[in-house]
């Protein structure tokens, strides 16, 4: 039976085990379903047009190019699509650092750090910004967060600085007086 108090349910979790940090990055698509069949109708009426003027005019292979020139456009629109399903996952606890990573194909890459060892290391153009952000444990040194732009790795870098402190400060044990 619950007592609705959050602070007795919290308690007694392991503290070993409580989140400090916990990120889902995805890739940006900006286009979703229904811009895609918006775009591809578009280009479809515009191709036919253009092909069917070109088809009065007697360049009849030209139509057949345009066509093709729509197909090429759907396929790498499905293969942008197709390399949205990768996924890289973060979760820190006081006691590990955890990095699952999921490729478009569906093939898992995890690591599992203790964060008291974890160091973070960046690469920084001088022009754009945080290029490239690394995990380096004990030798080994993964890249993360390679689906965000400059400016988003670094507020990215921030959470993950302040999430490595809380896990290296320890669980913090507050009684209910």
């Amino acid at each position: 039976m619950s007592t609705g108090n959050e602070i007795e349910r919290k308690n007694s979790e392991d503290p070993r085990d409580v989140q400090i940090f916990s990120a889902l990055l995805t890739p940006h698509r900006s286009l979703n379903r229904t811009s895609f069949l918006a775009v591809m109708l578009f280009l479809s009426v515009v191709s036919f047009v253009t092909g069917l003027a070109f088809l009065m005019m007697g360049a009849w292979p030209v139509f057949g190019f345009f066509g093709l020139d729509v197909l090429v456009i759907w396929w790498a629109f499905k293969v942008n699509f197709r390399t949205a399903r990768a996924s890289e996952e973060i979760v820190i606890t006081p006691s590990e650092l955890r990095v699952r990573r999921v490729s478009h194909r569906g093939q898992v890459a995890e690591w599992t750090f203790n964060p008291l060892w974890v160091r973070l290391d960046t690469e920084v153009d001088e022009d754009f910004g945080i290029e490239h952000l690394y995990l380096i444990s004990r030798g080994r040194r993964i890249q993360i967060a390679g689906f965000l732009g400059p400016e988003e790795k670094a507020s990215f870098y921030n959470g993950l600085v302040e999430a490595l402190d809380a896990a290296r400060r320890g669980p913090s044990y507050n009684p209910v007086t």
